[in-house]
């Protein structure tokens, strides 16, 4: 993993207690990637061209790039 995923997972796969990789904004375009569950789904359209944004467990707040399944 080493750039945004161009085609990230619609909210309909991501449900609270997901296992996630997600990006926060201030490290867009980077590999600074960071593993969490989901607390809450904060994005209300189905698909976003960053991923779906959301709250992890830890408070972190950021966009979903990857499921841990896939």
């Amino acid at each position: 993993m080493s750039a945004d995923n161009p085609n990230p997972p619609p909210r309909s796969r991501i449900r609270p207690g997901s296992a996630v990789w997600i990006i926060e904004k201030e490290n867009y375009g980077t590999d600074k990637y960071r593993q969490g569950i989901v607390q809450d789904i904060l994005t209300s359209k189905e698909n976003h061209p960053r991923g779906v944004k959301v709250r992890l467990t830890n408070g972190i707040i950021g966009r979903v790039q990857w499921l841990m399944s896939e």
